[in-house]
Order: structure tokens, then C-alpha cells, then sequence
């Protein structure tokens, strides 16, 4: 599991597993007073990402609490409990729900007595699993070393002593004992590692730009696929192009980006690029890794924005979108929202999204309903 070392894996690849099973793992989450009562769980997703991951969630807690506890995330009072269910459960591992200070994880670690990690570090995971060329291996790798970076600490008590006195050989009180200078060695190769990864990254984005240059010079518009994971943008690109690129039914199963070539119903020609999916708080690393990829998506004359109107929180999963967006420097290109899957999705939500979103086109990629409302709608919006 090419992640595996963010979530503590063991030499077979488990986290807390015994004999090769599945990791268990509990899940932890913080709601709001505020927060409605038929509001969508955000431990859906999580428990998405984690079974995306290969982790058996057994046990789920949330804490009503508008901010987390400095120290332990949770309250203490709740710390406590939290210890018991995991126990209970034969869990190894717990999983938050936002992300975690080296603290926080530190002193939760030491009360439950289980691995501990954040949101962040979970989609990092996922993300290593589904990486398979090397641009993408790349991008996932520097990503995950910046997360690691700062949270390097040292494994008992000998790595974080100061030498002094007679114990530093007579150099002095202050000096750096061992396990200090093993720490300072492992962020010294961690910082060599990440320049050579992003100097492969700043080249692989070199020529990206080269190729969407070409195609300007040519005059053939361009048209960016992006929308929240597993909405099903593969699905309407092999629908809209003919072509034949791996959908599954998972979170993330595209990272890297596919370009293919489309008419529209007058026979104009327009390229049609997939990029990775977003969720609710994408990791800043990712954001920064994946920033060749993304050009895909800020250079574009128009973003397809493929919503599954099938999710009960479809709205919710178009606002995460256009925060990406926003903060990647796209918020004011132009945009047409394809209400996907709606061969499933009830009449009356397929009805208040297209209210709430005029001028969004409902489709089908699976039946291929709307699909030449939808060829129609990128016509209009691209002669514009």
C-alpha cells in the first residue's frame, strides 16, 4: 500500500490488523450546535474515504462542540469514552474528521492507546493507492512529504534527549544529542527529496502549458471536466467522447488527466480534459501538488461541472467545488453544472437543483439521457 505509512502500517501492510486483516478503525467527528438535525453526516464521507482506503470502520463518535479542544481535539470527558469504544471494538486506529495538530495527536494517542490520524492524512492515503503513473506518483509523494515535514518527532524518549556536560562529551550543556541530530538528518532528506519532486513537477507543468499552447495556436477551444469525487466525470467523458477510460465506482479513481478530442452538434471541434476529483477540505497539500494538474482546469475556456444530483448533499458538494476553484484561481471562468446520474435521482431533487442552478442540464451518463441537451449547452457556451 504505497501509502500505508501515514496511516502506521505494519510490515504487512495493516494498521493495527492482526494476521493481514483490514485495519479497524473508529471514527471521530465534531458537530456543531448549529448544525440542523437532518444535516448530512460528514462521517458519510469519511467512512467513504476510509472503506476507499481499505480500513473496516467499527465504531463511529461525535461530539457536539463548536470548536475542537486544543489538546485532545475532543473534550476530556469524552476522551474517555472514546478509549472504551475503542477497546470494545478491537480498534486500532481512529480517524478525525478535520485535521489534527502533532499535539493533539500525540496526547490522543497516549490516552486511547490506538494510532491516530486526520482527515488529511486519510485522503493523502487514498490518494498514494490511486496514483499510477509517475506524474501522479510524483505529485502524491511531495504532497505527502509536506504533510510529514513538520510532524516528525521522535519514536521514545532517546530521540528527543539533549546531550550536556559529560553526556555530550564534554561539549557543553545544550549540545544536540543523537536523537536530535537523527531528526534534523531525516528533515534534511525529506527537504532534498521534496525539491527534486517539485523540480519533476515544474517540468511536467512546463509541458502541459506547451501542449495547451499548441492547441490555442490551432484554435480549438478547451473544456475542463472538474466536479466532487465520484460524480461520475469519466463516465460523461467516455459518453461525450467515445472513449474507453477506467470508471469505477470509488472515491478518486482519476488523478491523472485525460485530454480527448469532441465535436459539437454543428461538427466544432473542442478538446475535453478529466481532472481529479474534489471533496469538503481538500488538503492544502494536495491543492499545491497537484497545481500542474489543475492548470488543466484554470486555463480552460469553459468548466464542465459535473454535480451527482443523486447525493443528498449535492448543494453542499457544489459549494466544496467552487471553493476549489476559487482558491486555485478560477472562479471567474465560465461554468455549466451537468446534474449527472439522473437515471437515479428522485424528480423532486433533480427539480430544486435545476431551480436552484438555472441553466444547469440534467444527464445521464449511464443511459445516456440529456447527454445532446448537454453537447448543445457546451456549444452555446462556447461560441460565447
Amino acid at each position: 500500500m504505497p501509502g500505508a505509512w501515514l496511516l502506521g502500517a505494519d510490515q504487512d501492510g495493516t494498521a493495527g490488523g492482526d494476521g493481514g486483516d483490514p485495519p479497524r478503525a473508529v471514527l471521530l467527528g465534531l458537530r456543531p450546535d448549529t448544525a440542523a438535525d437532518d444535516a448530512a453526516d460528514p462521517l458519510d464521507e469519511l467512512e467513504r474515504l476510509a472503506d476507499t482506503d481499505g480500513v473496516t470502520v467499527v465504531g463511529r463518535m461525535v461530539q457536539p462542540r463548536a470548536h475542537p479542544d486544543p489538546a485532545t481535539y475532543l473534550g476530556s470527558g469524552k476522551v474517555g469514552e472514546l478509549t472504551e469504544l475503542v477497546r470494545d471494538r478491537g480498534a486500532g486506529l481512529v480517524i478525525a474528521d478535520g485535521d489534527l495538530s502533532p499535539a493533539q495527536v500525540r496526547n490522543l494517542e497516549e490516552r486511547v492507546g490506538a494510532r491516530v490520524v486526520d482527515r488529511t492524512a486519510l485522503i493523502l492515503d487514498v490518494f498514494a493507492q490511486h496514483a499510477r503513473s509517475s506524474e501522479g506518483r510524483a505529485q502524491v509523494e511531495l504532497a505527502q512529504l509536506a504533510y510529514q515535514l513538520p510532524r516528525l518527532r521522535g519514536q521514545g524518549t532517546e530521540l528527543s534527549r539533549i546531550g550536556g556536560g559529560r553526556s555530550a562529551g564534554g561539549a557543553g550543556t545544550g549540545v544536540r544529542g543523537p536523537g536530535e541530530q537523527r531528526l534534523e538528518t531525516e528533515r534534511r532528506h525529506l527537504r532534498r527529496r521534496m525539491t527534486l519532486l517539485r523540480r519533476q513537477v515544474q517540468q511536467t507543468a512546463a509541458r502541459r502549458q506547451r501542449t495547451r499552447t499548441r492547441r490555442r495556436g490551432n484554435r480549438v477551444p478547451s473544456v475542463a471536466l472538474t466536479g466532487y469525487t465520484n460524480a461520475g466525470k469519466s463516465a460523461l467523458l467516455n459518453r461525450l467522447t467515445g472513449a474507453d477510460v477506467l470508471v469505477q465506482d470509488a472515491l478518486f479513481a482519476t488523478l491523472d488527466p485525460t485530454v480527448r478530442r469532441a465535436r459539437t452538434p454543428d461538427g466544432r471541434p473542442f478538446t475535453l480534459t478529466d481532472t481529479v476529483g474534489f471533496v469538503r477540505h481538500l488538503p492544502h497539500q494536495l491543492v499545491d501538488a497537484f497545481g500542474a494538474t489543475l492548470e488543466e482546469v484554470v486555463d480552460a475556456d469553459l468548466v464542465l461541472h459535473v454535480v451527482d444530483a443523486s447525493a443528498p448533499d449535492a448543494m453542499g458538494q457544489v459549494t466544496a467545488v467552487r471553493g476549489v476553484l476559487y482558491e486555485i484561481g478560477a472562479r471567474d471562468h465560465p461554468e455549466l453544472l451537468a446534474l449527472n446520474k439522473a437515471d437515479v435521482t428522485p424528480p423532486e431533487w433533480m427539480a430544486g437543483l435545476c431551480a436552484a442552478y438555472p441553466g444547469a442540464v440534467p444527464v445521464s451518463a449511464v443511459t445516456g439521457e440529456g447527454v445532446e441537451d448537454l453537447r448543445a449547452a457546451v456549444a452555446r457556451a462556447l461560441a460565447r
